[in-house]
């Protein structure tokens, strides 16, 4: 219903702008016997001098040449290649003079003369006055040059008596003599029409030029698809069509143009112009055409456009009317083609098919204007020639826009399936490595031998490097993907430098140095932000800097930068005695991947991630990463922060406040352990045996609501993928039972990836695995005897 009513208005506006064509002209008697009076007839508008007119074939008859014989009578406009009223045809090169005697009205206005091009030059007198010409007219074709240009002659006021003779030579086309009218009026409105006319040939020309070039540019940038270099290609080729022919407006812009040339370029624009347009129909829409169809339309396109190259005008100027088949075949063609498309309800067809019903006035009145049938309608013409391009481009902006969502929701995939890999990958790695990393720390706890600690260490180093590269892999996959989100809840920042401080002492005792931590007195409150993030960024520097420091120190300092009674802004520092950064790396070593040199990477190791990860944490926080620096001379990383106050005062709990493990503080607390993978059974088994608990094994979700006693266990720790029942589901019916017990989450998947199912299910707390022996330890006592 929609398309019709497109359709009717269309054919509505059709009708009333062939109106507003015909009324253009002023119909006026023909000329009879060589004589046209116009005495009688108002020169408002523009009059065809049509009829008959007096025909001398082979014969240039001047102003005072004396008559031979009286002339043959045609009808004007006529080419002596077709049939005359006497049934004569004549042969495509030679020469003839038409003449005629105009009567004008007494005491006329200024009038103007439209000229039309002629095949192939023309010379124009008015009473014994040459008034205009084309080219060159000759007898013979080594004195002819053919061109094509419309003109506007200049008649003479008070003038009632026009002698026109007009003398035409044709010796490079297949056509010879005329095929417009002249066309006389008043000075103003001729050429006010001509002005129109050239008007609207460079505006049409403009926006296909500029349409096509801006296509032809999306598909050059990035966007190769075959029917927009098509479409560009045509716009461009087509474009010659309107300006190049008819009003010949390029012939008056650049005169003197070389007419071999220019007849070239406006058949080929035709033969090449139909041929791309077949091929982009093709591309546009291949469910829909048929190959053998398109490919013999262009096929015979791009034949008849070699013979425009190879042949002469004598010969390919001949081709137009066997190409009008095939033009006639497309107009028929084409729409069927949009018309199943739409059927088919493909992506743009409704513009397609929009577009057919402009592509079809269009073709209607080309072919009816070239048979004389009709006038040119060139208004007509120009609203539908831009209705068709416009809806084309609309068709290609849609089917672009349509390809950008497509490539969008293809990377979205990709990027979820690398994430998911990536996650999926992150827990079977975590998982062994938690094995290896909690055997490591209980083997070096039972005392072994100087050989054993040795290979044990680098057993240990080696987990946790792996480690390291795996969470920083992660971690940077999620803030290219733009997944990083940031809490806002109360965080206690000296108590996290405090635990980063404790927990890489090992690896600071390991090499020799010295590792401290300095806490501003002035910084007494809680603040809001983000625990997890801020203590991710002050490990990773603390471990760069242990990492690049041989010997000397490292010191972590939180100043108190400024200070108001709702924010506070902190200068956390990171400065070690390390190799130093010289000036000219300082900047490349917060690029992903980079260190300070290759002899660098390959003597401490590491991905180079690290930094990175940090800037593009921090810069998300508005906030950024600096440094300060000499080769040779320790290096200091730093940043400001401003953080919103808590109202809670500060509390910190010093690690060494714990009880001893040694004095087995879990001694009679029995705990239900919930995992799957019995390495990781026997990892937590020993340690919390060790601390003096009473372990009870479940390995699934199901066997855990079993085995659980309120009564007797007072902690749950478990694992959140099991087969049978999973940690979430068995931690939820806990809580729907009205168990009240602390259960805390042993799971090798990052917290900001599970926090909210974690919270929903009702666990109080999480362990990433692998896990270090003291973070299980405090937190275990911390849900037990409510730390």
């Amino acid at each position: 219903m929609r398309v019709r009513k497109y359709f009717y208005s269309a054919l509505l506006l059709l009708c009333c702008l062939t109106n507003y064509g015909f009324a253009a002209e002023t119909t006026a008697q023909l000329a009879k016997g060589g004589i046209i009076d116009l005495r009688a007839q108002s020169m408002d508008g523009k009059i065809a001098l049509n009829g008959q007119w007096l025909f001398y074939w082979g014969q240039l008859i001047g102003p005072n040449d004396h008559l031979k014989h009286k002339g043959e009578l045609v009808d004007f406009p006529y080419r002596w290649t077709d049939r005359s009223p006497s049934g004569k045809t004549y042969p495509s090169y030679g020469y003839a003079t038409y003449r005629l005697t105009v009567l004008l009205p007494k005491n006329t206005p200024s009038l103007r003369l439209s000229m039309p091009e002629a095949y192939s030059a023309y010379r124009l007198f008015i009473n014994a006055q040459e008034v205009a010409s084309n080219g060159r007219v000759a007898r013979t074709a080594t004195d002819f040059i053919p061109y094509w240009e419309n003109k506007i002659i200049e008649i003479p006021q008070h003038t009632d008596t026009l002698n026109i003779l007009l003398q035409i030579a044709n010796f490079s086309h297949s056509k010879g003599g005329i095929k417009k009218p002249l066309l006389i009026g008043e000075k103003g409105f001729v050429i006010l029409k001509r002005k129109q006319a050239e008007a609207v040939d460079l505006l049409l020309t403009g926006c296909l030029m500029m349409g096509g070039l801006f296509f032809l540019g999306l598909y050059l940038m990035g966007s190769r698809d075959k029917a927009i270099l098509l479409f560009a290609l045509y716009s461009i080729v087509y474009s010659y069509r309107i300006i190049g022919i008819d009003n010949y407006v390029l012939h008056t812009v650049l005169p003197q143009m070389d007419w071999y040339l220019t007849v070239r370029m406006e058949y080929l624009s035709l033969f090449l112009g139909i041929g791309m347009f077949a091929l982009y129909t093709r591309y546009l829409y291949p469910q829909d055409t048929s190959i053998i169809v398109i490919g013999t339309i262009s096929s015979l396109c791009f034949g008849f456009s070699l013979a425009v190259l190879c042949l002469n005008p004598l010969y390919f100027t001949q081709l137009i009317n066997p190409f009008l088949v095939i033009m006639i075949f497309c107009l028929v063609y084409v729409p069927y083609v949009y018309t199943m498309a739409y059927r088919k309800k493909r992506p743009g067809a409704i513009y397609t098919l929009m577009s057919a019903f402009a592509l079809m006035p269009v073709f209607a009145i080309s072919l009816l204007h070239y048979w004389n049938v009709v006038p040119a309608f060139q208004l007509v013409s120009f609203i539908f020639y831009i209705s068709f391009f416009f809806l084309q481009s609309l068709i290609l902006s849609h089917r672009v826009s349509f390809e950008q969502k497509k490539a969008r929701a293809e990377a979205e995939q990709g990027l979820k399936a690398k994430s998911e890999f990536l996650s999926t990958m992150s827990h079977e790695i975590r998982t062994p490595l938690n094995a290896v990393i909690g055997m490591s720390h209980l083997l070096l706890k039972n005392g072994p031998r100087e050989d054993q600690k040795e290979q044990l260490d680098v057993m240990l180093f080696s987990a946790n490097n792996l480690l390291s590269i795996v969470n920083d892999i992660l971690d940077y996959n999620k803030i290219e993907a733009g997944k990083v989100s940031f809490e806002h809840i109360e965080m206690d920042i000296p108590a996290i430098a405090g635990n980063i401080v404790s927990g890489l002492q090992s690896s600071a005792h390991d090499k020799g140095i010295e590792l401290t931590l300095h806490v501003d007195p002035a910084l007494k409150n809680k603040l809001m932000g983000d625990p997890t993030r801020s203590s991710q960024v002050i490990t990773n520097l603390v471990h760069n800097a242990i990492k690049f420091t041989n010997k000397g120190s490292v010191e972590v300092r939180l100043i108190v930068a400024a200070q108001t009674e709702t924010d506070i802004t902190l200068n956390i520092q990171v400065k070690d005695t390390g190799i130093g950064i010289s000036k000219d790396k300082q900047k490349v070593i917060f690029d992903r991947f980079t260190q300070v040199d290759s002899s660098t990477s390959r003597g401490f190791g590491g991905t180079g991630l690290g930094l990175s990860i940090c800037k593009r944490i921090l810069e998300l926080q508005n906030s950024s990463l600096n440094l300060i620096s000499d080769e040779g001379r320790g290096s200091t990383f730093y940043f400001i922060q401003t953080f919103e106050k808590s109202t809670k005062i500060l509390k910190r709990l010093d690690p060494e406040h714990l009880p001893n493990e040694n004095d087995k503080p879990l001694t009679g607390i029995p705990i239900l352990l919930v995992e799957d993978n019995l390495m990781n059974v026997l990892v937590a088994q020993k340690y919390l045996e060790r601390w003096g608990a009473t372990i009870d094994v479940a390995l699934n979700g199901q066997e855990a609501l079993e085995k659980l006693d309120v009564n007797r266990h007072q902690l749950v720790l478990m694992d959140l993928h099991m087969p049978i029942m999973d940690g979430y589901k068995a931690a939820a019916t806990m809580r729907e039972n009205g168990v009240t017990i602390p259960i805390v989450a042993l799971t090798a998947n990052l917290p900001d990836e599970i926090a909210l199912r974690v919270k929903e299910a009702g666990i109080n707390d999480m362990v990433i695995k692998p896990f270090l022996p003291d973070e299980l330890y405090r937190k275990v006592l911390h849900h037990i005897f409510s730390l």
